[in-house]
């Protein structure tokens, strides 16, 4: 995958862009990745239940276009669930696209998308912001260099304080512990040479909840083998650790790819850019008329769930 760390405004100055969606994820991250970036205008947003100072606000996306036909893009950090329509709609329109991961509730609303951007020479871009951790790039470049042995996926995080109250997470096409865990996947993806396939899985659905609220994987890619373990309860520190071991050395990504340690070394960590690196990169995609959009995380997680062994745990309230 190709990163850009700077910058890149189009050739006919900043590119207008419309959010839909602001809810915790568009305020904590895209919005100060946005005002960041001279390559862009936050010029509207567009949700029924909420809205920012200062930027012209609409109740949904078709209100925000005929009120804002100025727009060049759309940031749509919705749920899941409402991507899939809002994308197509607003590529119909000639916008550039850029999707919150996971890209849409199920692999063929994604890839529907893709086709559709692709039909239409529209830029289009599917995130994977954990991609853009710090220590995603070296981590590949030392592991291009040996053999892989087995890997290791600890990604246990508390729901509660990630996600308070999003009761959408837990419901159909909420993906559940999915949700974080695809970032592990979007890390596995991009740093391991060989394609990554499910062997089997067993997840963990609370009563009364579509979505699980755990789940273990078995993959392989290659030779390798690996172990992916991923909870919506853990309390106290939060685990994000992906654990390679090598013909020649073992490396350990922590902090969800911020982190590398290698071969016990001392673990070095950088500041968290994801989302200003996902938006350097969209302003290049929109400047050169290209997509990047890779569904390879998303097809990991819809065929885990197809295969799963299933559980139902305990009721889960917030």
């Amino acid at each position: 995958m190709t990163t850009a760390t700077d910058p890149a405004p189009p050739r006919h100055g900043p590119i207008r862009l419309g959010i839909v969606g602001i809810g915790k994820i568009a305020r904590d991250q895209h919005v100060p990745a946005i005002m960041a970036n001279p390559g862009f205008v936050l010029a509207a947003t567009a949700d029924p239940h909420g809205s920012l100072d200062g930027v012209p606000a609409f109740g949904d996306f078709a209100a925000m276009l005929a009120g804002m036909p100025d727009l060049d893009a759309v940031a749509i950090c919705t749920p899941p669930g409402l991507r899939a329509g809002i994308a197509t709609a607003a590529i119909d329109a000639g916008l550039a696209v850029l999707l919150e991961k996971p890209t849409a509730a199920t692999l063929a609303q994604a890839e529907g998308i893709v086709a559709h951007a692709a039909a239409s020479g529209t830029p289009l871009m599917a995130t994977w912001h954990s991609r853009e951790a710090a220590a995603v790039a070296e981590a590949r470049g030392w592991i291009a260099e040996r053999q892989v042995a087995q890997v290791t996926i600890t990604w246990k995080e508390d729901i509660r304080r990630w996600h308070p109250g999003q009761e959408w997470i837990l419901a159909a096409n909420g993906f559940g512990v999915f949700d974080p865990g695809i970032n592990a996947l979007s890390i596995l993806t991009e740093i391991l040479p060989d394609p990554v396939r499910v062997e089997t899985a067993h997840i963990a659905i609370p009563e009364g909840r579509a979505a699980p609220i755990a789940a273990r994987l078995a993959l392989v890619s290659g030779d390798a083998r690996i172990a992916a373990d991923f909870d919506f309860l853990q309390t106290g520190p939060q685990s994000w650790d992906i654990r390679v071991g090598t013909d020649s050395g073992t490396l350990v990504l922590s902090d969800g790819g911020a982190t590398i340690a290698i071969d016990g070394e001392a673990p070095r960590r950088a500041d968290n850019v994801e989302y200003r690196a996902l938006y350097a990169r969209f302003a290049q995609i929109v400047a050169e008329g290209t997509s990047d959009a890779d569904l390879a995380p998303l097809r990991l997680v819809e065929d885990a769930i197809r295969v799963a062994e299933r559980e139902v745990v305990a009721p889960f309230a917030f």
